[in-house]
């Protein structure tokens, strides 16, 4: 069975919130939140594709911090290796490019949202780890 390797990022605002993004209806899994990111290119650290999705996603420049889950997820076809990091943005608004909306939520309303499986672990330690921001 094929695996992909994907990095996601946490990025987590002054308030505290985390920017959240609604899979779009042309997208695998629609209408299911993860955190945005994507695939690790040939020749890319799990940080450079990280940086490189954003900009490509959002539009807008990140600072990757800690990693803190490595998820393995799989369905019929595939597995997905899951990569995620907490980051801040740098530079620029984010814009939902690719996805159908994007939402800045608090930690604690996380688990009112439909996530993508290979997400909930991250959500899950998000959970458990409030107090970790800087």
């Amino acid at each position: 069975m094929k695996t992909i390797e994907v990095v996601g990022a946490v990025i987590i605002n002054e308030s505290n919130q985390i920017l959240c993004a609604l899979r779009s209806k042309t997208m695998s899994m629609p209408n299911h939140w993860e955190f945005p990111g994507g695939k690790i290119e040939k020749g890319e650290n799990k940080e450079e594709a990280l940086i490189r999705e954003i900009d490509e996603e959002l539009g807008c420049s990140i600072h990757v911090k800690e990693k803190i889950a490595d998820t393995h997820y799989q369905n019929e076809s595939l597995v997905v290796h899951l990569h995620t990091y907490i980051a801040n943005i740098i530079d620029r608004i984010p814009v939902a490019r690719e996805h159908a909306q994007l939402k800045w939520v608090s930690v604690a309303e996380l688990n009112k949202l439909n996530w993508a499986p290979a997400d909930l672990p991250t959500v899950q330690w998000l959970q458990q780890n409030v107090g970790i921001r800087d």
